[in-house]
C-alpha cells in the first residue's frame, strides 16, 4: 500500500527549501524588533484597514486567451471527492458538478500512485480513478505533469520512497520522463492542458543559491516536443516558478516587481526570463505563489497583500510574448490561520476579483484537504460530511458562470476603500474587507454589507 503524498505546510504548500530557512536564520538578529511589533501570524487579529485599490481597468478578463481557455476552478490534492461514505461523496460531487470548472490533478502524489514503478511497467488505476471523477463531475481536466517515478530519480526499480517524492529527475532519465508524459497524454486523450513539473522541485541549485531554470527548461522542452508529438492541439505551460515573496522592510536584493505588499524574489523573475527565452515552445506561462512574505508572515493586511497577484500578473503579461497567464497554486494566509468562514469567503473572493482584473486567464485553488472530518480551514468541502460545502467551491463555480474568459468589464463608480467590487454588464460580487457592517454606493444603489460579507448582485 503506497503512501499517498501530499504537500506539506500551509495548506498543503510545498516545504521550504533549505537555503530559505538558512537565510531566515541568518536575518533574525536584524528582524528580531521589527516582528515584536508585526501583525499576528496566525489571522487571528487584523491589520490595520485595507489600503484604498486602484479602480478596475475597464478590460475583460483573460485578454490573452481565446474564450474557450479554462479559467477557473481547483486543484485535486491527497484526499477528494472521493473520500468518506458514499452518501457523503455523492453529496459533493453533485455539488462539484453543478457548474463546470476546471479540476487539475498531479500524475504522481498527491493523492494518485506512482505511475510508472519500474521501467515500462505502469500503474495507472489511481490516476483513472481521479480522471473519472474529473469527468463524471463536468470538470475541464487539466493534467499536472509532477513528479517522478523513484527510478528516475536514482532509486530501485519497483519501489516508492514517498519521501522524495520532490526530487527532480536526473538529467539522464529526462528522456524518459518525457515518454512518460506522451503515455499519459494517450491513455487521457480528453485532456487538452498540461503543467509541465511543480514549483521547480527538485530545480534548486544549492551551490549557487539559485534556481536551476537550465535543468528544468531543459526537461521542459524534451515534454513539450513529446507532448505535441501525440496531438498538437494540445497546450502545454511552464515553468511552474513559486513567485516567493518579501515584506516592505525587506532589504535584500532588489526586485523588478515590488508594491506595497513587498517584493517578488528575483530569482524566481530571473528563472521566467530564462525559460521565456530558451524554450521550445509553450501555450501558456504558468506559477504559483503566496501573500505570506517568506521572512515576516504576512505584514500587511491580508486585503492589501492580494496586490501581489495583479503586480506579478501585469509582469509576465509584460515579459510572457502574448502567453496566456495561469496561476496553479495561489495561497492567501498564514500558517495554521484560524479566520471564521465568512473572512476566508471575503479574502478568496477577493483575491479572485485581482486574477480577473488583472488579465489572468486561470487560477486554480489548491483544496487543502483533510482526510478527516472536521474542521478544515479553507477546504471546499468537508470530508466525511458530504452536505457541508464551503462558500468558496460556490464562489469559485460563480466566477466560472458570471467572469469567463472574453466578459468584458465595467466601472460601477466610486465605493468605500473597503469595499472592493468587480463587475460585468449584467453581474457583479462586491465584498466588505473590514469585520464591521458598511454602506456601499455601487452601481448607483446603495448597498448594506455585514462584516466580510460577499454579495453577488444582479444589475
Amino acid at each position: 500500500m503506497a503512501l499517498l503524498s501530499n504537500h506539506q505546510g500551509r495548506h498543503g504548500r510545498r516545504r521550504r527549501p533549505l537555503w530559505v530557512l538558512a537565510f531566515a536564520i541568518a536575518m533574525v538578529g536584524v528582524l528580531v524588533a521589527a516582528v515584536l511589533s508585526a501583525v499576528s501570524r496566525n489571522g487571528s487579529s487584523r491589520a490595520e484597514a485595507p489600503q484604498a485599490v486602484d479602480r478596475p481597468v475597464v478590460g475583460r478578463v483573460g485578454v490573452d486567451a481565446p474564450k474557450s481557455w479554462p479559467a477557473w476552478g481547483f486543484t485535486h490534492t491527497r484526499y477528494s471527492a472521493g473520500a468518506g461514505e458514499p452518501g457523503a461523496t455523492d453529496s459533493v460531487r453533485h455539488s462539484i458538478s453543478r457548474q463546470p470548472v476546471v479540476q487539475a490533478q498531479a500524475i504522481m502524489g498527491w493523492g494518485v500512485d506512482n505511475p510508472e514503478p519500474a521501467r515500462d511497467q505502469y500503474n495507472f488505476g489511481s490516476l483513472d480513478q481521479r480522471m473519472n471523477l474529473i469527468r463524471q463531475t463536468n470538470g475541464i481536466p487539466v493534467i499536472t505533469l509532477c513528479c517522478a517515478p523513484d527510478w528516475m530519480k536514482g532509486g530501485p526499480q519497483g519501489e516508492t520512497d514517498w519521501t522524495h517524492l520532490e526530487d527532480a529527475p536526473h538529467p539522464k532519465y529526462y528522456d524518459e520522463f518525457a515518454e512518460l508524459a506522451a503515455v499519459v497524454a494517450r491513455r487521457y486523450p480528453d485532456v487538452r492542458y498540461y503543467a509541465v513539473w511543480n514549483e521547480f522541485k527538485g530545480f534548486f541549485d544549492e551551490n549557487r543559491n539559485r534556481w536551476d531554470a537550465e535543468g528544468y527548461t531543459q526537461l521542459y522542452n524534451k515534454v513539450y516536443t513529446a507532448l505535441k508529438a501525440v496531438n498538437r492541439h494540445i497546450k502545454v505551460g511552464g515553468p511552474y516558478v513559486p513567485m516567493n515573496g518579501y515584506s516592505p522592510e525587506w532589504q535584500g536584493p532588489p526586485s523588478a516587481v515590488r508594491g506595497p505588499w513587498g517584493s517578488v524574489d528575483q530569482r524566481a523573475l530571473n528563472a521566467v526570463d530564462y525559460w521565456l527565452k530558451h524554450k521550445k515552445g509553450a501555450d501558456f506561462v504558468v506559477v504559483d505563489g503566496s501573500t505570506v512574505s517568506e521572512d515576516r508572515g504576512l505584514r500587511t493586511d491580508e486585503f492589501t497583500a492580494l496586490g501581489k497577484f495583479s503586480a506579478v500578473t501585469r509582469w509576465l503579461r509584460g515579459r510572457g510574448q502574448g502567453l496566456p497567464v495561469w496561476w496553479a497554486e495561489w495561497y492567501v494566509a498564514p500558517e495554521h490561520t484560524t479566520w471564521p468562514e465568512r473572512r476566508w469567503d471575503a479574502v478568496n473572493t477577493a483575491a479572485m476579483m485581482e486574477f480577473a482584473r488583472s488579465g489572468a486567464a486561470t487560477a486554480l485553488y489548491w483544496n487543502p484537504q483533510r482526510g478527516s472530518p472536521g474542521n478544515c480551514a479553507g477546504c471546499l468541502w468537508s470530508p466525511g460530511h458530504g452536505s457541508t460545502v464551503s462558500p468558496s467551491l460556490g464562489m469559485l463555480q460563480r466566477f466560472a458562470q458570471w467572469f469567463p474568459p472574453g466578459t468584458k468589464l465595467v466601472d460601477v463608480g466610486p465605493t468605500p476603500s473597503s469595499v472592493r467590487v468587480l463587475a460585468q454588464k449584467r453581474h457583479m460580487v462586491v465584498v466588505n474587507t473590514r469585520d464591521e457592517p458598511t454602506t456601499a454606493t455601487i452601481d448607483g444603489k446603495r448597498i448594506r454589507l455585514g462584516g466580510y460579507k460577499v454579495r453577488w448582485v444582479d444589475r
